[in-house]
């Protein structure tokens, strides 16, 4: 029986474990698959496979039997996730159900999450920024969270390894807020969209621009990404119900493929992490425990290196689940701070308007992307009465409306033969960054369990009254914008949505200089646990106002690289 048991210990050691297949998950399990490692990739959520997975990807709106929208009832036993803009019938079986994983809110928090083999890559927004030099140096400079222990020039070149493998359409824009990068050709702008950047400029110099919105889209180079059995977008804008073509980059039709095909990866979905397993004696992590998601059984599985990859959250969850003699509160966290100074995005405020110039104009057909609008305040210094700052997009449109007077047949013609044009209207939605503050936390329940037996993550995240400031100056600005610009029937609101709506949650388990004052140092390893690396949102010490997931890429990657230098030392 000994010999069996140590077999079995054997069929379940690996060189690397990566928990997590989401956008960042992936890309440390491709990266260390390259490089040779045998990496376990682990999933709580079920297994999706690139195109045969995607049931609803070619469904015409009448084949749905709700025309795509969400039954009444659907929604009222999911108060929190029916809130997502695309949780509609052609992409619900993407989403968790609100029953499926409860959570504790001691302040309101939407959380929304994808538990399946791709994790929400499959239901992004696509959208991909840089930082900048003045994003990774926010927090020196005005005070608040921690030091990045890293800037721009240690990530660049792993940004541009990332967005070459990817694909990203954009344009060379040379703005020092906003890096170029290895792009694609860029979409578009339409023509009222670059009248206002025209704008912008008569108005406002160099000081504000208005460009096309970098987005992860094949746009070019084909031939390139028929490597990976990928095609060129269709601009179907379906992408949330996963994309046959791979036009737009998920996990599911790059990443986990690729690093397949090297036969170096073993994907086990369907898998809870419970907690990582630490070894007292050696000093370090050696695998992790995970509960059968259909038996409820526990498994432990086993390697040198361990990559924790589960999304900010869930990341933050199953390490202060990870208890020993060593760390009684979560694996690492010495000084206390895990699950603490959690920030996200301020999606609150939206401002629309409309135009009746260029009228010789209209748009048809889809792109998939906008415009978009680098932060500019407090970029050289600070010279608001708030920290930092906000990016928004920008759209503008012009089509065809019907004529719905009449009756019968008279009614019927106009709808099918629709020859009246609006006038443009133009919108913009505000993508704020919060301050990393320690009354902004998650912790684990003393009592509630979720239907695995895990702890339920209690949430415990607001806004503050620099949000507050900020949300206004948007509102200010951009209608000021707008107005000089000619718009008119300018309005403006602000959602008073709770957190998590924006889907951009970071920090928990920061990265720092300093020990005493965060969890992870330059190359994203735990501080006290350097084999266990992190570079999901949780590892985020500020959260600029760029959308974050090309971030999270680099980040893996450039950290999987040096997880094997430091194997073979």
């Amino acid at each position: 029986m000994a010999n069996l048991n140590i077999r079995s210990k054997q069929e379940r050691t690996y060189e690397a474990i990566v928990v997590g297949s989401g956008i960042s998950g992936s890309w440390a399990a491709k990266e260390l698959c390259d490089l040779g490692v045998k990496t376990l990739m682990i999933e709580r959520g079920r297994n999706v496979e690139h195109i045969k997975d995607y049931p609803t990807t070619n469904l015409l709106p009448y084949e749905f039997p709700h025309r795509g929208q969400m039954p009444q009832e659907v929604k009222d036993a999911n108060p929190v996730v029916s809130k997502c803009y695309a949780f509609n019938e052609d992409a619900a079986h993407f989403f968790v159900k609100d029953a499926e994983h409860p959570y504790v809110q001691e302040k309101p928090f939407d959380w929304i999450r994808g538990y399946q083999v791709g994790g929400k890559s499959l239901l992004w927004a696509r959208q991909v920024q840089r930082w900048s030099e003045f994003d990774f140096e926010g927090p020196a400079r005005d005070g608040f969270a921690v030091d990045w222990p890293i800037r721009y020039k240690d990530i660049a070149s792993w940004y541009s390894h990332v967005e070459k493998f990817a694909g990203v359409s954009g344009n060379k824009d040379g703005l020092p807020n906003l890096p170029d990068g290895e792009f694609l050709p860029g979409y578009e702008l339409n023509v009222v969209e670059k009248y206002f950047a025209e704008q912008l400029k008569k108005h406002y110099g160099n000081d504000r621009h208005m460009i096309s919105s970098r987005c992860a889209h094949i746009h070019g180079n084909a031939d390139y990404y028929a490597q990976q059995g990928r095609a060129m977008c269709q601009n179907r804008n379906l992408c949330q119900r996963g994309c046959p073509f791979g036009g737009y980059f998920s996990s599911n039709s790059s990443t986990i493929p690729w690093a397949l095909k090297t036969g170096n990866l073993t994907l086990r979905p369907d898998a809870i992490v419970h907690s990582v397993i630490y070894d007292e004696e050696l000093g370090k992590a050696t695998g992790v425990r995970i509960i059968d998601a259909h038996t409820k059984e526990m498994e432990e599985f086993y390697a040198p290196v361990l990559f924790i990859n589960a999304a900010a959250l869930n990341t933050n969850l199953i390490l202060l689940n990870s208890t020993s003699n060593r760390f009684p509160n979560g694996l690492g966290n010495d000084n206390g701070l895990m699950g603490k100074y959690v920030a996200f995005h301020n999606y609150r405020a939206r401002v629309s308007g409309e135009y009746e110039g260029l009228s010789e104009y209209a748009t048809s057909g889809g792109r998939p992307t906008s415009g978009y609008f680098p932060r500019f305040r407090n970029v050289y210094k600070q010279e608001t009465d708030f920290l930092r700052g906000y990016a928004a997009g920008f759209s503008g449109g012009r089509g065809v409306r019907s004529d719905n007077s009449g009756i019968g047949m008279e009614l019927k013609e106009s709808l099918l033969n629709p020859d009246q044009y609006g006038p443009w209207r133009v919108g913009s939605h505000m993508m704020g960054e919060t301050i990393p503050k320690e009354t902004n936390y998650v912790a684990l329940d003393e009592n509630l369990k979720d239907p695995y037996g895990m702890p339920q993550l209690k949430i415990n995240i607001d806004y503050d009254d620099n949000d507050e400031k900020m949300t206004k100056d948007y509102i200010e600005q951009m209608t000021e914008m707008f107005e000089k610009a000619g718009f008119t029937n300018i309005q403006s609101s602000d959602s008073k949505q709770a957190p998590g709506l924006d889907i951009h949650e970071m920090g928990g388990i920061r990265m720092g200089r300093d020990p005493k004052t965060s969890l992870l140092n330059a190359n994203h390893q735990l501080h006290a646990v350097p084999n266990v690396y992190v570079t999901d949102g949780a590892s985020m010490t500020s959260t600029s106002t760029q959308n974050p997931s090309l971030t999270y890429m680099a980040f893996a990657a450039r950290a999987a690289h040096h997880a094997v230098a430091e194997s073979k030392k």
